[in-house]
C-alpha cells in the first residue's frame, strides 16, 4: 500500500502547522492501516524534500502526494510537481487531485455552520459568503463561483462568493450584498483549511455578518475526501505492482 504524503503549504502561523496534524490524525484514526506522512513547502518542518528524502532511505518505493490545496493554482499546478519531480529516483510517486470541488467540502462548510449556530431551519432566510483566500489563477477564482452557485441550490436564501486577496469582492462586500438583498441574516463561511493571515483577513471582513463559522480543518468530512483522493490516485499504482 502506498505511503500517502500530504503536502500542505506551510505558514508562519503556528495554527496553521497545528490544524494540518490535526486532520492528518483523523485521517489516520478513519484509516488505521495507512501510513501518512506530512510535508511543507515553505515556513514549516519537515520540508517535502525532507521527508521523500527519509523515505527512499528506509526503503518505501510507492508514494502518493496529496496536495493539501482546494483549489487548482499555482501550488498545484508548478511548485508540488517541480518538488515531486526532484525525489530521489527510486520512489514512485502519483500526484493526487486537489480536494476541491466536491460535495464533501460542503457538507463540511454546513457542519461549521451549524456549529456556528445556524440550523437546517435557518437556510432558507440565511444568505451565505463562501469566503476563499483567492488566487491570481483564473480556474481556481471560477471555481469558487460555480462552488457558490451549486451551494445556493441546497436551499439557501442565497451564497456569495468572496477573496481574501487576488480578486474581489472582498468579504465585507459580500456581506452587504448580501443585507442588501433582503436576506434575514448572514453568516460568512471559509472555505479554507487551516488558520492564518489571509483567513484573519476574512474573519476581519466578516465584522458585519451574525455568524462566521470556524475553518475547515479536521472535519470528518475532510478526512473522508483525502482518502477518495488517495484511493482514486492510487489504483495505477497498485496495477502497476500487478496487485
Amino acid at each position: 500500500m502506498p505511503v500517502l504524503l500530504v503536502i500542505a503549504h506551510g505558514s508562519r502561523d503556528p495554527r496553521h502547522a497545528a490544524t494540518v496534524h490535526a486532520l492528518v490524525r483523523r485521517v489516520r484514526s478513519t484509516r488505521p492501516g495507512l501510513r501518512v506522512e506530512t510535508g511543507f513547502l515553505d515556513f514549516n518542518v519537515p520540508s517535502v524534500p525532507a521527508v521523500l528524502e527519509s523515505l527512499a532511505a528506509e526503503g518505501v518505493r510507492d508514494i502518493v502526494a496529496l496536495p493539501l490545496l482546494l483549489t487548482r493554482a499555482f501550488h498545484a499546478k508548478a511548485d508540488i510537481p517541480a518538488v515531486l519531480r526532484a525525489a530521489p529516483a527510486r520512489l514512485r510517486i502519483r500526484q493526487a487531485e486537489v480536494l476541491g470541488p466536491s460535495p464533501l467540502l460542503l457538507t463540511a462548510l454546513e457542519r461549521r455552520l451549524y456549529e456556528a449556530g445556524l440550523t437546517p431551519a435557518d437556510k432558507s432566510s440565511t444568505g451565505v459568503v463562501l469566503a476563499s483566500a483567492g488566487s491570481t489563477d483564473p480556474e481556481a477564482g471560477a471555481v469558487i463561483a460555480e462552488i457558490a452557485r451549486e451551494w445556493r441550490h441546497t436551499g439557501w436564501c442565497a451564497v456569495r462568493p468572496a477573496f481574501a486577496s487576488a480578486s474581489l469582492p472582498r468579504t465585507e462586500d459580500a456581506v452587504r450584498e448580501l443585507r442588501a438583498l433582503g436576506c434575514a441574516r448572514v453568516a460568512v463561511a471559509p472555505y479554507v483549511l487551516a488558520p492564518g493571515f489571509l483567513p484573519d483577513r476574512i474573519a476581519r471582513g466578516a465584522a458585519e455578518a451574525d455568524v462566521l463559522a470556524e475553518v475547515l480543518g479536521p472535519a470528518p468530512e475532510v478526512a473522508r475526501l483525502l482518502l477518495e483522493r488517495y484511493d482514486a490516485a492510487r489504483v495505477p499504482t497498485l496495477a502497476a505492482l500487478g496487485a
